[in-house]
Formats: structure tokens, sequence, C-alpha cells
């Protein structure tokens, strides 16, 4: 990540953390370090969730809710760590810190980011958040868990930003970017895939038990495909379509609320590229007609 932050002067860089694997004032210092190496480009997505097994393999023996609540501490601790010159003392459930002191402190705050369906996970953003991150789902069911989302946050005095995480099929035509789906499974390894069909449905975790319910049909709306979650957990579901299709299915989440969007598709160099030079232009062209339209 330094090296990376180093050789780059516009791209943010949103770091996955899991709270209870590092110590909550190492980890403030090493963030504060970056913050400064990055020019404060650096934002935090907590994750207390995982894996069914994965978690227990390395050593984790709290259950849902604890986790939720040393993520909330976590968080307290690294901001009190950041706007206090003086030694910091915590007593909390899950951590517990003695004059802890970060130096140097950031020269901007990263913001946090945080996931989840569950109310858990919806209360640890209103109460800590920064903004809050969803998976792409059809917008009808969206819309629910932004308007709670809203609700939470508006009734504790605030605000925080959405996000939206996806993957991306973009083609010339409809038809290549389904063929280019389908090639994506047909290359696949049969174990792999084996293995994640009978890890389906045994999680704890709400929003992705939620796209497990229609892996199999693939389907879920006219340009949301579910392939990706036959050989990945977590965030399975992507955009497809041609160019006019897919940006006009970026702004249509982006008039729900989404405030940022987070992007990928496979394989990562080319799809970065087909999306930065074709797709976010003609997405950001669209986004400002509509606000001047607002206007």
């Amino acid at each position: 990540m330094t090296a990376l932050a180093t050789s780059t002067k516009r791209i943010r860089f949103l770091i996955a953390v899991r709270p209870g694997f590092i110590s909550p004032p190492l980890f403030a210092h090493m963030a504060a370090t970056l913050d400064h190496i990055s020019n404060s480009r650096i934002d935090l997505n907590i994750v207390p969730g995982g894996i069914p097994g994965d978690l227990e393999r390395l050593g984790e023996n709290l259950d849902h809710d604890q986790r939720y609540d040393r993520a909330s501490e976590f968080i307290e601790v690294c901001r009190k760590l950041w706007e206090n010159q003086e030694p910091v003392v915590f007593r909390g459930k899950t951590i517990s810190i003695d004059g802890a002191i970060c130096s140097p402190t950031p020269n901007k705050t990263p913001g946090f980011y945080i996931g989840g369906a569950s109310e858990k996970a919806m209360d640890l953003c209103a109460n800590q958040g920064d903004a809050y991150l969803s998976w792409i789902m059809p917008r009808n069911i969206l819309v629910k868990h932004l308007s709670q989302m809203q609700a939470k946050s508006k009734s504790r005095n605030r605000i925080v930003k959405y996000g939206l995480r996806t993957h991306i099929i973009v083609r010339e035509n409809e038809a290549k970017a389904w063929e280019a789906a389908e090639e994506l499974l047909s290359v696949a390894s049969p174990k792999v895939m084996a293995q994640r069909k009978s890890q389906s449905g045994i999680t704890e975790m709400v929003g992705r038990s939620m796209q497990e319910r229609n892996q199999n049909m693939h389907r879920d709306t006219k340009y949301l495909w579910n392939g990706i979650s036959s050989v990945r957990v977590n965030c399975g579901t992507a955009l497809v379509g041609d160019l006019e299709q897919v940006s006009e299915e970026l702004l249509e989440y982006w008039k729900l609320g989404i405030d940022e969007f987070i992007l990928s598709g496979y394989p990562h160099l080319e799809e970065c590229r087909r999306v930065s030079r074709e797709l976010l232009p003609l997405v950001q062209q669209k986004i400002e007609t509509e606000k001047q339209k607002l206007n």
C-alpha cells in the first residue's frame, strides 16, 4: 500500500480492516503514517463479520454481536488517538488501553466505511460510520435498506454517505456483454464451483445470504447477473450490458441516493481500462445532466 501511495497522485485507497487481529493503537499509528505518505488519500472499511469457519481458524472467539461491539470500540479508540496529543486511557467491553499515544496524527482523519444488512451493522454505521456500503441488489430492495439506514442516522443527528459495490461487465452491445459474462464461468474451476455450492446458505452474514438466494438463477433483474457468486464469496453480482444500459443503471442507483460506486471486473487491468475510459465519463455526464435538472 505504501508503494502504491508514493507512486500515485489521484487514486484513493479503501483499506479493509478486521478489528481484533491488530491492536487499535498500532493500527491507528499505521493509518496515520499512511495518511501522511498518501497525502490524505486513505479511507477505512471496517469488517467485523466473516465467512463461517474463517474467523475461527484465525483464533476468533466472539459471536456476531460481540464483534460489532468490538468494532465500535475500535473506531472510538482510533478517533481518540488521532484527536488527542495526550496519552489515551480507554476501558471498554472488548478493548482496554493505558496511556497510548499516536504520533504523528493524520493530517485528515480517514473516513470509516461500514457495510452489512444486519441491525448491528446499520447501528454501527449510524453511530460511528462516515459511509454505508451495500452490495448491489435490485433497486426495490436496496431502497428499503437505504431508508432504514437514513432513519437510523437521522435519529442520531448524523449524516452518512452511501456507497454501492458491484462488478461491471460492459461491452459495445448487450449480446457481447452477456457472452463475456458466460465466458467467465466457462473457465472457472469445477472444484471451486463445487466448493462454493456446498457453502451456500451456511452464513450468518445477512447481506451475503440475500445474494445467495438467487445464486442458482444467476439473473436477478434484466441487467443484474449473480453468476460470480458461483466462484467467489461476498460480492457476487455484476451489472451486465452495453455502455448505455449500464450507465443508465448506475444513474438510477445514484438517483436512489448512492454517493459513491466501488466497481470492479475481470480481468482486473483490462476491465479497469474499459470502465475508466468508456463507462465512467458517460456516467459522470449523465449525473451532471441530472444535477442541472434538479437546479
